[in-house]
C-alpha cells in the first residue's frame, strides 16, 4: 500500500497549521474580550502602561550610552515622557481608558486604510477580498469609537478590541483556508 504524496510541501503545511491556530486563538480572544469588556479594557490599558514604562527605561539606558549633551537631553526627555505616561496608565487604568479610546480610534482608522490598500495590491489573488472585509470592519470600528467617546470609554476599548480580534481571526482563517485550497488544486 503506497501513500500518495501531498501536493503541499510539509513546511508549507506546517505554516498553514500555525496560521490556522493563530486565527482560532485570535477569534477566541475576541469572544472573551467581548464577553468581559471592562476586564479586557483594563488589561489593554495595563499592557500599554507597562510597554510605555519599559520604553521609558530603555530611553534612559540609551541616554547613558550617548556622548552628546543634546542627544542625552532628548533621550532623557523622552524617557521621562514614556515613564510618566506608563506609570500613570498602570496606577490609573480607568482614567487611562479614556485616552486610550482616542488612540484606539486612530489605530483602527490606520489599520483599516492599510488593509484596504493591501486589498488593492493583492486584488487578482484568490481570497484577497477578506482583506477588504477586515479593512471595512476596522474603519467602522474607528467611527464607532469616535462617536461614543468619552461616555462609553470604560466598555468600548474591550468590546471593540474584541470585535477587531474576532474579525481579524476569522479573516485570517478564511484567507489561510483559501490559500491552502488554491495550493492543493
Amino acid at each position: 500500500m503506497s501513500s500518495v504524496p501531498s501536493p503541499i510541501a510539509p513546511g508549507v503545511r506546517h505554516a498553514f497549521g500555525w496560521s490556522i491556530a493563530l486565527a482560532v486563538a485570535m477569534t477566541l480572544a475576541g469572544v472573551i474580550a467581548i464577553l468581559v469588556p471592562i476586564v479586557s479594557g483594563v488589561a489593554v490599558t495595563l499592557i500599554v502602561g507597562w510597554f510605555f514604562t519599559m520604553a521609558g527605561l530603555l530611553h534612559f539606558l540609551f541616554a547613558w550610552k550617548l556622548h552628546t549633551t543634546r542627544g542625552v537631553f532628548w533621550e532623557l526627555l523622552l524617557g521621562f515622557l514614556y515613564l510618566f505616561s506608563g506609570l500613570y496608565l498602570i496606577v490609573h487604568p480607568l482614567a487611562g481608558l479614556m485616552s486610550l479610546t482616542l488612540f484606539l480610534a486612530a489605530y483602527f482608522l490606520f489599520k483599516g486604510v492599510v488593509q484596504i490598500v493591501h486589498f488593492f495590491q493583492m486584488q487578482p489573488r484568490h481570497g484577497s477580498w477578506w482583506l477588504l472585509f477586515d479593512g471595512i470592519i476596522s474603519l467602522v470600528l474607528a467611527v464607532m469609537i469616535w462617536r461614543s467617546w468619552p461616555v462609553s470609554s470604560v466598555w468600548v476599548v474591550g468590546t471593540l478590541v474584541g470585535i477587531s480580534l474576532l474579525f481579524t481571526g476569522f479573516s485570517r482563517l478564511m484567507l489561510t483556508l483559501t490559500a491552502r485550497r488554491v495550493l492543493a488544486a
